[in-house]
């Protein structure tokens, strides 16, 4: 499906890396348990989304939920 606008690089609309949920998180000196708690998720969750691409535990941050964990953090 390469015409699915979540594939393409560069896209403002693009899934986050694990470096950059991680970045984000520790932007605001919090702990993955602390960002779960903020980003109304699991500790799983935040643990999945900063494993390295293509380990067994990765799972990508949908765009929708990283615009929203931004703006949480922004407030």
């Amino acid at each position: 499906m390469s015409n699915h606008p979540n594939r393409g690089r560069g896209s403002a609309e693009r899934n986050p890396t694990p470096q950059e949920v991680a970045e984000l998180r520790k932007a605001h000196g919090l702990t993955q348990t602390e960002a779960a708690a903020r980003w109304m998720t699991s500790i799983n969750a935040v643990k999945c989304w900063e494993a390295e691409q293509g380990t067994q535990n990765h799972r990508r941050v949908h765009p929708l939920m990283w615009w929203a964990m931004q703006r949480i953090l922004r407030e």
